[in-house]
């Protein structure tokens, strides 16, 4: 690709694509850290009511054996040896609610209604309960399990276990700290990376937005200098270079057009502008200078109106708005309307013709159409030799009809060849005035309204070839099977 000097502004699209990859990536990391963060606290608190559950379960069998025994001492050794004043508080009950023993009797003093406490209605109703609750007194998140104390079928008590969760939330505070300044390293460092991510893709579509400015504003046939890929946006600058070099190639027919058209009318004005001054200055007074000057006059002004005509035709149907009838159309009448209408000329020219058109039908305008024979009909009797045949076939291939009108002329160079369908194109400078330049361009329009094609082949001494191609409309009878 060729250099382009495009001011990249790294504006909105940039700032869009830093915004999302920020979004999604603090999006996706803040998800995820507080998954994990939720599923550690919920093990570490099933982790917790399960130990503390077995704790529970571990003591009621050993304070029923005391109970049994009816050995207060050995309930109360057990509470202070497992019970701790704050960590862990572990109390006994007597069936009816009174409290047996404690392992916080200060605080268990002020404690007036024992029922009001989590987990012991349940317990004692012979039902095991367990979950998290505020302290006794406080307001600090504890653990607990109540277990009731039953020794054959006979309820001995209750055991009721709990434990602080003070220590947990400060570690718990602690790992979250750390889940935080981590998430923000992250975020630090995919915002550098969102960052590079975003330039590298906003500067290629800032390049080709400038670029689509700078077509826009009348700088055509320049290169879109990015780095070549095989992505999307690779593709799409090869596309807007093709697009640039596609619409230089057209704004210089498009100018060469304008050259030509402005050419062609001034040659046929400026004749009869001075045949008309001839005759102003007296040339009039003269039969045979004035029969002369009235002749080329008419002569002038019939080829300005055939070339406005013209270019009439040919910028309705480049631009589309020519509507086209669709009709069935025999083949062999378009072709016998064609060869009548250039009988004349051609026996003026000692041109014959030969027809060679299979009975086939198509779809389209016929006028249009025949308008299309006709231009290359005349084409074909220009160029041909005098005493010479043009010989018109028409067959089928495939799924299209082939229309090949052949001529016995002085053939068309190779140079010439590609461009004989242009506006105003003439392969025979001594012909120059002999026509507008514009027959084949119709031609072509007409057969492309059509969707067909029209090309043409040539031996140099030899004659040329045209060949149409039009879709083949089956009969009736063919459809019907």
């Amino acid at each position: 690709m060729g250099l382009l000097p495009i001011p990249i502004r790294l504006n909105s699209i940039y700032r869009k694509l830093l915004v999302t990859y920020l979004a999604l990536t603090a999006l996706g990391t803040s998800l995820m850290a507080s998954y994990i963060l939720w599923s550690f606290y919920g093990y570490f608190m099933r982790t917790r009511q399960a130990e503390l559950t077995t704790w529970t379960n571990a003591l009621a069998e050993s304070v029923a054996d005391a109970l049994e025994e009816k050995d207060l001492k050995r309930v109360e050794v057990i509470v202070k040896r497992y019970g701790a004043p704050e960590a862990i508080t572990l109390r006994v009950f007597a069936p009816d609610g009174r409290l047996l023993s404690t392992s916080a009797p200060n605080l268990d003093r002020q404690v007036t209604d024992w029922l009001a406490v989590a987990g012991m209605k349940e317990a004692l109703q012979n039902n095991s309960a367990k979950g998290m609750a505020k302290g006794i007194l406080s307001n600090d998140d504890r653990l607990y399990a109540a277990q009731p104390i039953v020794r054959n079928g006979q309820m001995l008590g209750v055991v009721r276990m709990s434990i602080t969760l003070e220590q947990f939330q400060r570690q718990f505070r602690i790992v979250i700290f750390t889940v935080l300044g981590t998430l923000i390293l992250t975020l630090v460092l995919c915002a550098l990376i969102s960052e590079q991510l975003a330039r590298n893709i906003a500067r290629p579509i800032q390049a080709m937005c400038n670029f689509a400015i700078q077509l826009g504003g009348g700088h055509l046939g320049e290169k879109l200098n990015i780095r070549k890929s095989d992505d999307e946006l690779g593709q799409l600058a090869i596309e807007l270079n093709r697009m640039s070099e596609r619409l230089a190639s057209l704004d210089k027919e498009r100018r060469a057009f304008l050259a030509s058209v402005s050419h062609e009318l001034r040659t046929p004005v400026s004749n009869v502008l001075v045949t008309l001054e001839a005759l102003e200055s007296g040339a009039d007074e003269e039969p045979e200078l004035r029969g002369r000057f009235m002749k080329t006059a008419q002569d002038e002004t019939k080829r300005l109106s055939g070339l406005i005509k013209d270019l009439l035709d040919l910028g309705r149907l480049e631009a589309g708005v020519t509507s086209l009838e669709q009709q069935p159309v025999k083949l062999r009448d378009l072709i016998d309307r064609a060869v009548r209408a250039m009988e004349l000329r051609m026996r003026a020219s000692g041109i014959s013709i030969r027809v060679e058109v299979a009975d086939l039908q198509l779809q389209g305008d016929p006028e249009r159409l025949i308008q299309a024979f006709l231009n290359i009909l005349d084409n074909a009797i220009k160029h041909s030799m005098p005493d010479s045949q043009v010989f018109i076939s028409g067959k089928v291939e495939g799924t299209q009809i082939a229309v090949q009108i052949i001529d016995r002329g002085t053939g068309i160079s190779e140079g010439d060849l590609p461009r004989i369908f242009e506006q105003f194109y003439t392969a025979d400078p001594s012909r120059k005035g002999s026509g507008t330049g514009l027959g084949l361009a119709i031609a072509r329009r007409i057969v492309e309204a059509h969707r067909g094609t029209i090309t043409a082949s040539s031996s140099v001494g030899k004659g040329a070839t045209f060949t149409i191609r039009l879709p083949l409309n089956p009969s009736p009878e063919k459809r019907s099977n």
